[in-house]
């Protein structure tokens, strides 16, 4: 008897020490070995501490800006460069204002456009300080341009650039590791951002426009207009083309002042309407910028001066149209308190930001 009340005060004791000792053991569990579900990795940019929560497929640092090319060597990122349109482009004017304020930037520009030291920008300085930086950028992207395509034609080295050989470069400069680029698949893009799936298609888009002889592979100029389509001469020779089929409606391949000046369109009948809106600024602009030799014609190798961004008219025009926005006092001048008014205009302008604007445009 006595040992039975034994062995039921025994089970009892146990019954009740088993889970309250289960239960603690799950308590210290939980508490003090916690199991992340997904990394999360803290880095500082720009002063900022900075959370990113990403999957173990995606631990890879983007190391670019608005450009993809030539920014190794522990330059910062900045997530809105991605949302560019053709995110391949060396922007040289954005070097020296990657750490700069917006409004030290315009100041500065000011500054050095200013060359009369007035304190305004007549149109002129404004005209002549776009064109310097638009021949800067088309110089710098011409000349780049041979170096990055030898850069990237390696797999094998024949002289042209292939799709293949491109979205390896793409992924590689991205932070992507050897083996994942070597078994990388296209369709599903497994491991990738939005953002970067969202650009790799936009790429892909302009490669099959710049892609005139096999739409899988480019050459030199070819992959000039892919990266810089400003700045290549298959793309200008084309815009002549476009100026011929709109003009030249004699079909002699010579541009006369009247045929420039005096636009004509198609009326209900099939008959010619002659449409004489802005005439005299379209007479103007043909004797100063297109014909050059005065002589009231314009062949093929005037209208290639035209058309190429480096001609004066692109910087004029430019420089008209940031006077007609933020001109507000009317003196056909702007003031640094006008360009501060209006920071959005001219940081996306030719006046600041030389090759996002190029990119926009085409």
């Amino acid at each position: 008897m006595l040992s039975s009340c034994r062995s039921r005060t025994i089970f009892e004791r146990w019954s009740y020490s088993v889970p309250l000792f289960c239960y603690m053991v799950f308590l210290c569990v939980m508490v003090f070995l916690p199991v992340p579900l997904r990394s999360s990795i803290t880095i500082k940019i720009d002063d900022m501490d900075v959370t990113l929560k990403r999957s173990l497929e995606e631990t890879f640092i983007v190391k670019m800006r608005n450009s993809n090319f030539k920014t190794d060597g522990g330059e910062r990122y900045r997530d809105e460069s991605l949302s560019d349109k053709n995110e391949y482009l060396v922007n040289v004017n954005n070097n020296e204002n990657f750490n700069k304020e917006q409004n030290d930037i315009l100041m500065d520009v000011f500054k050095k456009a200013d060359v009369d030291r007035s304190g305004k920008l007549d149109p002129k300085e404004l005209a002549n300080w776009i064109r310097k930086k638009i021949v800067e950028h088309i110089s710098f992207a011409v000349g780049n341009n041979f170096n990055l395509f030898m850069e990237i034609d390696v797999d094998p080295p024949n002289g042209v650039v292939t799709w293949k050989e491109y979205h390896a470069y793409f992924l590689k400069k991205r932070g992507f590791s050897k083996k994942y680029v070597q078994h990388h698949n296209e369709k599903i893009h497994k491991g990738m951002s939005r953002a970067t799936k969202e650009q790799m298609m936009k790429d892909k888009a302009s490669w099959l426009e710049a892609a005139k002889s096999d739409a899988n592979s480019l050459t030199v100029d070819e992959f000039l207009a892919f990266t810089h389509p400003e700045s290549s001469a298959t793309n200008q020779l084309a815009l002549v083309d476009e100026l011929y089929d709109k003009f030249d409606r004699d079909g002699d391949e010579l541009l006369t002042e009247d045929e420039f000046a005096i636009l004509q369109t198609e009326g209900n009948n099939d008959e010619m309407v002659v449409i004489r809106q802005d005439e005299n600024q379209r007479r103007a602009e043909f004797r100063t910028s297109i014909d050059l030799n005065g002589d009231g014609k314009a062949d093929r190798r005037e209208l290639l001066h035209y058309v190429a961004p480096q001609s004066p008219r692109h910087s004029e025009h430019e420089a008209e149209a940031l006077l007609a926005l933020a001109d507000t006092d009317q003196d056909h001048m702007l003031s640094i308190d006008e360009i501060l008014a209006h920071p959005n205009l001219f940081l996306k302008s030719k006046m600041v930001d030389t090759a996002r604007s190029f990119h926009d445009e085409f």
